[in-house]
């Protein structure tokens, strides 16, 4: 790895921490020169404008999910698979509910300036993953087979995201917390369950 490289790397960590602590509209490009220790000068070299370093950080973010959250590997089953792939954004909304919090401004984000295909690569980098879980579950039996399988990830992928982004900030914004976990618990059992093969 270049100078560079880690340079720009640790401006982005730097920039991502202050996004999630306070937010994209609250964080100036002076308060991450300040966290990082560099000169607007080099930012503006490196990021030419705020929200190619917001679309960085969020990449960045996506990448440490996936990580962290997104391993299906130790499903026995596609179906189990598919149950883990959507449960992990309930574990999301529960251990690292700042993530969604920066999701519902980042959208707000990309909508006023421009990004629609930045944002759908870098918050969705999953389908794949998906894809490959579903093959497994038509191959073993456990899933049915659905007409349109990347609408149908596509479409419930968004519900779900949807629905944990409001629950995240009914949390802040209400302080209402009892009924988010059970909202999402009941969509993932609705997919789930449309998803199964009863034949078997």
């Amino acid at each position: 790895m270049s100078i560079r490289t880690a340079k720009i790397d640790y401006i982005v960590h730097a920039a991502a921490d202050l996004f999630l602590s306070k937010g994209i509209a609250a964080v100036t490009i002076k308060d991450v020169t300040q966290v990082a220790g560099v000169g607007e000068a080099t930012m503006y070299r490196y990021f030419s404008t705020k929200q190619n370093l917001v679309l960085r950080a969020a990449g960045l973010m996506a990448d440490e999910i996936r990580a962290s959250y997104f391993d299906l590997t130790a499903a026995a089953t596609g179906l189990a698979k598919l149950e883990a792939f959507y449960g992990n954004f309930l574990r999301i909304y529960l251990e690292r509910p700042a993530y969604y919090r920066f999701i519902f401004e980042f959208d707000a984000t990309v909508e006023l300036q421009g990004g629609a295909a930045e944002y759908e690569q870098t918050l969705l980098p999953y389908m794949q993953d998906y894809l490959d879980a579903y093959r497994a579950g038509r191959a073993d039996g456990t899933v049915r087979e659905i007409e349109d399988v990347k609408l149908f990830y596509l479409t419930t992928t968004h519900a779900i995201m949807g629905l944990c982004k409001k629950m995240t900030m009914d949390r802040v914004l209400l302080e209402q917390d009892k009924e988010g976990e059970r909202e999402i618990r009941m969509l993932i059992d609705l997919i789930v369950y449309r998803l199964k093969n009863l034949c078997v």
